[in-house]
């Protein structure tokens, strides 16, 4: 029988980095099993392509404290992990509640736990909070540390995690090209240059967005620009563009998209300008300048690249940097030559293939302490 590893994914960015590993453990002869916590909602389980497989989904919504909410995800895995068919290992993606959860599950009932997207840092617990500190104690936790570039194997060295420690490169990157395998080609647009917006990250919420919201308002001013917003699935978060930019007639407020179709639209965007890490990874791929709205990044690799470029939340370096990409030429092909950073979209069977030779190695040594 193969082994079976349970996979936690909690929210979207989860599904999207993990289905890639999902199918490639399938393809190394291990059983994927995906515990969807709940975290967010609408998770269609059909996107891991594991018809056959078991997918199990807890009832643990975001909300409040996520110290606690990675407390309930724990405990709502502990009867997995307690079933007479006990997984070989559990793996947990990025920084969630859920994947802490999940991570203090695992320790709990001693199983193996390999963390895929291990040692991001931005060096402050403060920023993004909890996100920096999640990462942090998932990595003390983990066996395996699945790192996407040297900087993160770095960070990982310089705390001396006892895991082991892979450089995979972020399956971000294989999730994007299967999803380039699937869109047409990219026609050449000869329309108005488009600024496309996301944001959604905790130090931008509320009372925070005011300065991005103005900062839109004035570079709408600019009669051959178009600016479109994304808005997040959160309500609540969702709230704060439609109080500032709702009915202004050059600002178009777009639902949330799925993956895909969030793909389409970035490749066909002149400028972004977003706060979101998958958008960090994905824009160097393909070549579209990104502006980031945080004054630090775990990312840094996008912007040694010279694809991305930080530049907070304040409104009047917002709209002095869009203006510099608009006006200037040379600056904006510097930005817009495609790079990779953050991997060649291989990491996913890298991964596999690694929990294979590890479980495989493990069954060996317990079978020679027998012996």
């Amino acid at each position: 029988m193969s082994p079976t590893i349970l996979l936690v994914v909690g929210t979207r960015p989860e599904a999207i980095k993990l289905a890639p590993v999902a199918r490639a453990l399938l393809a190394q002869d291990l059983a994927p099993h995906i515990v969807l916590t709940g975290q967010h909602s609408q998770l269609d389980p059909a996107a891991f392509g594991l018809a056959s497989h078991p997918v199990t989904r807890l009832r643990c919504p975001s909300g409040g404290d996520p110290r606690v909410h990675a407390e309930a995800v724990a405990n709502a895995i502990a009867p997995l992990l307690r079933a007479s068919e006990r997984p070989a290992m559990l793996i947990v993606q990025g920084d969630t509640s859920s994947a802490l959860g999940g991570a203090l599950a695992a320790t709990a009932a001693g199983l193996p736990l390999a963390h895929v997207e291990a040692g991001l840092r931005s060096h402050d617990l403060a920023l993004p909070w909890p996100e920096e500190g999640n990462r942090v104690a998932i990595d003390r936790l983990s066996h395996l540390l699945f790192a996407a570039t040297a900087d993160n194997a770095a960070n990982l060295a310089a705390e001396g995690v006892t895991g082991g420690v892979h450089v995979t490169g972020n399956t971000a990157i294989d999730a994007l090209f299967d999803v380039l395998l699937a869109l047409p080609p990219r026609l050449d647009s000869h329309g108005l240059p488009r600024l496309l917006v996301t944001c959604h990250r905790r130090e931008n919420w509320g009372a925070a967005f005011t300065p991005i919201g103005l900062a839109l308002i004035d570079l709408a001013q600019i009669p051959w620009l178009r600016i479109e917003v994304v808005l997040h699935s959160n309500p609540s978060v969702a709230a704060a563009a439609r109080l500032l930019l709702g009915g202004h007639p050059r600002i178009r407020l777009l639902s949330p998209m799925a993956h895909r179709s969030m793909v389409g639209a970035i490749r066909s965007a002149h400028i972004l300008l977003s706060d979101s890490g998958g958008i960090q990874e994905e824009a160097p791929a393909l070549g579209i300048p990104l502006l980031v709205l945080r004054s630090t990044t775990e990312r840094p690799e996008g912007i040694a690249s010279g694809n991305s470029q930080l530049v907070g939340n304040d409104r009047t370096q917002i709209v002095h940097h869009v203006r510099h990409l608009l006006e200037d030429g040379d600056a904006y092909a510097a930005m817009a030559v495609p790079a990779f950073p953050f991997g060649d979209g291989k990491a996913a069977p890298r991964i596999a293939a690694l929990c294979g030779e590890w479980l495989a190695s493990e069954k060996l040594t317990r079978q020679a302490l027998i012996a």
